[in-house]
Formats: C-alpha cells, structure tokens, sequence
C-alpha cells in the first residue's frame, strides 16, 4: 500500500529529514537486462524476457498521482487453484492510473506471455506462496519472481543478476547466499526464496511498512530510494513512490507488478483467460548424504538430467557441493521411486573415484582440471595440506560418472552451448592475457562490450581470469554463405599474414576413446561442437562409444602438436 503524507505532516517530515533520518545501507540492486521487443527464447536458460518500457511523456507522466479506482464490478472469485490462491492472498491496495494501465495494455496485448510464464512458474510457484503464508506477507511478493526472471532459475542479466530473485552477488552474500566453484545459492530456488523475502522484511521495516517503496528498493536499492524520499521531504512533496525521482526502470518496475496482481484479479474484464494450474507442490525434498553425482539422481528419480538441474539450478557442476546443501529437489510425483533406490545405494557409489598417480611435474591445479574438480576437493578428499604432492603418490578423485554432455545444466555445458552458438560473420577464439578486460578486448576487435559479454554468458561487469577462452564474432570478410569462419586471435602477438584457408584446412579421422564427450573432442581440435555434428550427421543427444571413427576439418595453425 503506497502511503502519503497529508499536508500537515510535510514540515515535520522535513524537520526530521534535516536532523538525520535512521542509517541507511547503499546497495545495488538487481539490474534486469535490456529489454526487447522480441519473444522470450524457450530453452533450459531462457532469455529474460520484459515487456519494454512505455514511452514517458513529460513530467507530468513520471510523477503522476495514482487516480481513485473506477468502481469497477466485483469480479467473479477464481477457481482454488494456484493462481486463484495467490489472488486469495492479496493484501496490497489496487491501483488504477495511467501508469498501471500503460503496464497493463502490454500484458493483454500479449495473453500467450502470461500464459507461458505462469505454465513456467507452476513448478515454483507452491513452495514461494507456503513460504509467503508462513510470514503473513502479502502475496504479490510471489510475481516479483515474474518480474524478475520470467520464473527462470537459470535467468542471469547483463547486471550480474542471477536466479529466480535476480540477486547480485553483493547481496546475495548479504543475505547468506553462498556462491564457489559448485555451488551457487542465488539459483537455489530453496534458498533464493528464503533470502528475497528476508529482504523483503528488511525493507518493509526500513521503510515503515510502505511495500511499494520497499519493492522499488529490491529493484533500485534502499539507498537509492531512501535518497529520493528525503529530497522530497526537504522540497515539502510527497515522499510517496508516484511522486519520487526514481531510475526509469524502477518507475516501470511497480507499475509492472500492480499491472499483473490487476489482470490476475480480473482476468475476464481484460479478455484473458488464464492457464488452469493445481494447487499442488512441484516438487519434493529430499536428504541427501554426501556428494551425488547429479546424471546418478536422474537415473534414480528416472528423469531426464535437465529436469534434475531445473529443479536444482544452483549447482553449477556434474554433482552437488561436498559442503551442501545436503539434499535434492526431485519431481513430488518421483520422491518414493527416488527414495527407495537412493537407500540401495552405497555412499560411496554416489560418485565416481580415480585414482590418479602422480608423476614428475604435476601440480594439484593441473590435476584438478584434468578431473574437472577443484584443488580443495582433492586436498579434503586425500587429507593433503598446502599443495605439495610427490611423484608417485597416489591420489583418489572423485568424477562424473556420464560424459560431460549428459550435465546440460551444469556451467561448462550452458557456457559452451552460448559459445557454440552462430552469431554471423567471423568468429574468432581469444584468450585472455594479463591486464586484459572486456572492455579493452571489445575496443580492439570493434565491437560492443555489452555483446562481447552476452557471447561469453558474462555481464559486462565480470572480471577475466588470465587464460580463458572468449569468442568473439565480426562482420565483414570471412563469413561464407551465412556459415562463420573461426580464425584464431592473441593479443600479445602482431599480426602475421596466413596461409590461405584451403591451406591451413586438414580432414581428420579421429577413433573415440574411453571418456570422450563431443565438447572434449571439439575442444581438442579447436573446432566448434556443431561443426563436429554437423561433419558426422549427428545429433546432440547422440552417444559417443569407444572405437567409433568420426571425420574432423581441423586448421592446422590452431592446433598445439
């Protein structure tokens, strides 16, 4: 509920204001990513989706007062099913003013959005509301997830916003959101839940009991918001949300969300019919000791791996975080089937192990990323402190039990899937040397840093580690017939004239070894995994065994022996 200031109270608020209000934490707040006229991409990471922003018009359009609703009928109550129940719990005073409205037209122009986000958020939807009730919040909080990310765990914005709840690393941290090498909480949907509405009570009491001034502030920052309602006090207006001087976004940002609790309340009025969706859970908990390889929890839920990392979007590897969380999500209608076959397997048999023996020259970071695992496992595991090892000694490593294609959702597969992927024109493989940045990188091939980063699945404000691999892609000579060519880019070395392509081109007959993954293979010989399907006629869900032959079109100047 918006809550004004009657006239009498401006000079107070302003006396208050001038003697120092309560302290106040800056912050940063989630920052969505550009919007777009285009449709939301249906894939595992979807593309965060928002409806652009309307045109303003004036000043008059930017502060304008929330009007008194139309006495509009009393819609007829909805069906007891989710959507119905989130109604049901509204608690927030109905706004009905230009600047909702303007919000509003875009959602009925565009029923099949509504219609798809709410199918998506389905699966989330029953634990956000439980989560909701037990607080006594009110139960708009459940579309700031809509707003936020379509409902995508897997959303991440160009403001390195990341999960559900779009929390920016700072924050996330703040409010206890655990991120490493395995495992990051912002994309736990669990956990995610827990620290958005923990905020939310921060916010709610920091600004007296106002929502919309505290959802304004999970978009714009406390700070952000704490400053604008102190410059109207001093100016003796309204320190309500309508009249503040907000980011453009932020000013959209609660329109936005009264829009949708608007249509939800009536949806015939607006001429949309909503997806009919159970009141039932999505989903079930479910302990888990130790480490589990997450390929093994499908096989045990018999569920395909992408539903395992849907439903488990924060781990970011083959398996689940040796530090926990100590449990699984799995589909409700396969938590007996999961249960009964996870209690016939043995602790040890949750992961793979090798056992590696070390040899002359290597070092725990080598070997870490031979296994595609982190040098404090391998200490943790072998009881190994500092990072001396010996030649000889041998060391037990826990790995995946599938090839690494079969973790779609694991970081390195949804990294490599955004590399992949043509863009048009020339394609060029750059990796990063000391003092490089996105920005400098971006300036010296002549494109946006905001698209080198969206290439790479960064934001643009993420740092570079010395080694990794970027791709970046130009217009202009190199592209033939639609299809990119890939050429090779150092930054530390002067240009030198190349053999023609015919020259440099050399067809390879590769026999698959034990353990070989497309991405591996493609790795090796430095060409893309489409390029490596598209030369054998296969498709990404093809399985790769030991002796078969594939056929490769390598550049010989890429290769390294």
């Amino acid at each position: 509920m918006s809550r004004r200031l009657p006239g009498s109270a401006f000079i107070l608020g302003a006396a208050l204001a001038l003697a120092g209000c309560q302290p106040w934490i800056q912050h940063d707040s989630p920052q969505g990513p550009d919007t777009t006229d285009a449709e939301p991409v249906e894939s595992l990471a979807e593309i965060i989706f928002h409806p652009p922003l309307p045109r303003e018009t004036g000043r008059r359009a930017r502060h304008e007062a929330p009007q008194p609703p139309e006495s509009p009928a009393e819609p007829e109550p909805l069906p007891p099913d989710l959507l119905g129940r989130m109604v049901a719990g509204f608690a927030l005073e109905p706004v009905d003013n230009a600047r909702v409205r303007q919000e509003l037209a875009w959602f009925t122009r565009n029923p099949a959005y509504i219609d798809r986000v709410f199918t998506r958020g389905s699966l989330f939807l029953p634990h956000i509301l439980d989560e909701i009730e037990a607080r006594g919040l009110p139960a708009e909080l459940a579309l700031i997830p809509l707003i936020e990310s379509a409902y995508d765990p897997f959303a991440y914005s160009h403001g390195r916003a990341a999960g559900l709840w779009q929390f920016i690393p700072g924050t996330g941290l703040r409010f206890g959101l655990r991120q490493n090498w395995w495992y990051d909480a912002r994309r736990d949907v669990l956990e995610s839940t827990r620290a958005a509405l923990d905020y939310f009570e921060y916010l709610n009491g920091f600004f007296e009991g106002d929502w919309l001034l505290a959802m304004a502030a999970y978009n714009a920052g406390e700070g952000r918001v704490r400053q604008a309602v102190n410059r109207n006090l001093r100016a003796e207006r309204d320190p309500a949300f309508w009249y503040l001087q907000l980011p453009r976004e932020t000013r959209h940002y609660v329109p936005r969300l009264l829009a949708i609790r608007k249509l939800l309340t009536d949806p015939e009025a607006h001429g949309i019919t909503l997806p009919e969706l159970p009141d039932e859970p999505g989903f079930a908990i479910v302990p888990v000791e130790g480490q589990m390889d997450l390929a093994l929890a499908a096989e045990l839920a018999d569920v395909s791996t992408d539903e395992i990392y849907r439903l488990n979007a924060g781990f970011n590897r083959w398996a689940t975080d040796p530090e926990g969380p100590q449990r699984l999500l799995v589909p409700a209608d396969r938590e007996a089937l999961f249960r009964e076959r996870l209690a016939a397997v043995d602790l040890r048999e949750q992961v793979q192990w090798s056992r590696h023996r070390v040899t002359s020259g290597e070092t725990l970071i080598h070997i870490a990323r031979r296994y595609g695992t982190t040098v404090e496992v391998i200490r943790d595991v072998n009881g190994i402190n500092g990072n001396i090892i010996r030649a000889g000694q041998t060391l037990m490593i826990p790995q995946a039990v599938r090839s690494l294609e079969h973790y779609t959702g694991s970081a390195d597969m949804r990294l490599a899937a955004t590399q992949s992927r043509p863009r048009g024109g020339t394609r060029i493989d750059h990796t990063v040397t000391a003092g490089e940045s996105l920005w400098s990188i971006a300036r010296r091939h002549g494109v946006g840093v905001r698209e080198l980063a969206r290439w790479n699945g960064m934001a643009p404000g993420d740092t570079l580690a010395v080694g990794r691999s970027l791709v970046i892609w130009q217009n202009g000579d190199g592209a033939d017939n639609g299809t990119a060519s890939t050429v090779t880019a150092s930054a530390n070395r002067a240009q030198v004239a190349a053999p023609p392509a015919a020259a440099r081109l050399r067809r390879v007959n590769y026999t698959v070894r034990q353990g070989d993954s497309l991405w591996r293979i493609a790795n090796r010989f430095a060409v893309s995994v489409d390029e490596l399907l598209e030369w054998n006629a296969l498709s990404r869900e093809a399985v790769l065994r030991p002796g078969q032959r594939l056929v490769l079109h390598v550049d010989v100047t890429r290769q390294s022996g």
